[in-house]
């Protein structure tokens, strides 16, 4: 067996993804020496990630000042965007090639301004796989009831799509009878189906972050006996609804409907394993990564939660695993007075909020680094 840590995760089955990207490494070598040596197998971005690097760094700038003198803001990030994207799904086509399409993907967001709307995220999914012009694309959706619906058109027109921001299992059964809906008005028309790609991301840390918080403000000023049986339940709920999940996952994906599909080439809808870095310093900073691994499914790690797991993370198979535990865990919250329901609605509007206040951010960055560069940006777009 292979001692490098993140090779023996693709051996499990998992697919390691990173959740980051920048042009130095996409021109450096960097990008391909982590795809050999790691076992990378594909990439997600989001306006967070392009923030810093497109705002501070230099290494956009000859791009930006040489862009069209009546170019806005929000298309000139666009345009740096999707040359990002396209040159790392180059980068990863050899993958996407010899696993024939099952993985080598590249993921570019929608804005987050269209989260409540269908019919704008359906356009800007298509003009962005347009402009990228690659197979091994996704498009990123967040799994609202709008962006739901969004998924089902632009699966069933064979656009690859990432569907981000699920933190409920209610939410994702939704999503998988998207994508088998999607693969059905397909095949219905008569079009293959062998091609068409996705995955559903779940996020997973920040479900205890919000509990964990939670608890902490209703054990202050528990007695010591109660504040412990509180405290007792801190880090265990994002794992546990993740392996509830992946359930829902093996569940819906077999029996006659999904044997259908599959006879005419239909991939699984992989759970993909998002917010998998550790934000409590408490806890094992590649938890969340060791305790969900399994076949037929994806992590997304930044860089620090992929070099902590090739230095220390352990192997083997846990996703499903526990099943009768974790639905205990929820159950003893559930008791304790919070609702995971509540938790993840929440954290689907927070989630949307920082993505916008992200974007929000980088566009007004956008326009700071083009004044510094001698050029007015125009309007919006």
């Amino acid at each position: 067996m292979t001692n490098n840590r993140l090779q023996q995760l693709h051996a499990a089955g998992q697919s390691v993804w990173l959740d980051y990207i920048d042009r130095a490494m996409l021109g450096d070598g960097t990008l391909q020496r982590r795809i050999r040596d790691d076992a990378i197998m594909g990439m997600t971005s989001n306006p967070t990630i392009f923030e810093k690097a497109l705002a501070e760094g230099t290494d956009y700038d000859e791009q930006l000042a040489g862009a069209p003198q009546e170019i806005g803001a929000k298309a000139l990030f666009e345009l740096v965007a999707t040359d990002d994207v396209r040159t790392a799904c180059d980068i990863f086509r050899p993958v996407y090639d010899a696993s024939s399409g099952g993985d080598g993907y590249v993921s570019i967001e929608v804005s987050p301004a269209l989260a409540s709307d269908e019919n704008g995220s359906v356009a800007e999914g298509r003009r962005l796989w347009e402009t990228v012009d690659r197979p091994n694309l996704m498009i990123k959706i967040p799994g609202t009831p709008e962006g739901a619906r969004a998924v089902r058109r632009l699966l069933a027109e064979g656009i690859n799509v990432n569907v981000t921001l699920l933190f409920s299992r209610e939410a994702y059964d939704g999503i998988i009878e998207q994508y088998f809906c999607a693969l059905e008005d397909r095949v219905a028309r008569g079009e293959p189906i062998g091609r068409i790609a996705s995955v559903a991301s779940f996020f997973v840390s920040r479900v205890d972050s919000e509990i964990d918080r939670r608890i902490d403000a209703m054990a202050d000023g528990k007695r010591d006996g109660e504040r412990e049986r509180l405290c007792a339940l801190k880090g265990h709920a994002a794992i546990a609804n993740a392996k509830l999940a992946y359930r829902l996952f093996q569940q819906r994906f077999s029996g006659a409907r999904w044997d259908a599909l599959r006879a005419k080439g239909a991939r699984f809808q992989r759970p993909l394993w998002a917010s998998t870095s550790t934000k409590n310093p408490a806890y094992r900073d590649v938890i969340y990564v060791e305790q969900l691994v399994g076949p037929e499914t994806v992590n997304t790690m930044p860089p620090q939660t992929l070099e902590a797991f090739r230095d220390h993370g352990e192997t083997r198979r846990t996703v499903d695993h526990g099943y009768d535990a974790a639905e205990r865990q929820i159950s003893a919250l559930e008791s304790a007075g919070i609702s995971l329901r509540e938790v993840t609605d929440k954290l689907l509007v927070d989630g949307l909020a920082s993505f916008q206040k992200s974007y929000d951010q980088l566009i007004a960055g956008l326009e700071r680094k083009m004044k510094e560069l001698g050029r007015e940006v125009a309007g919006t777009r």
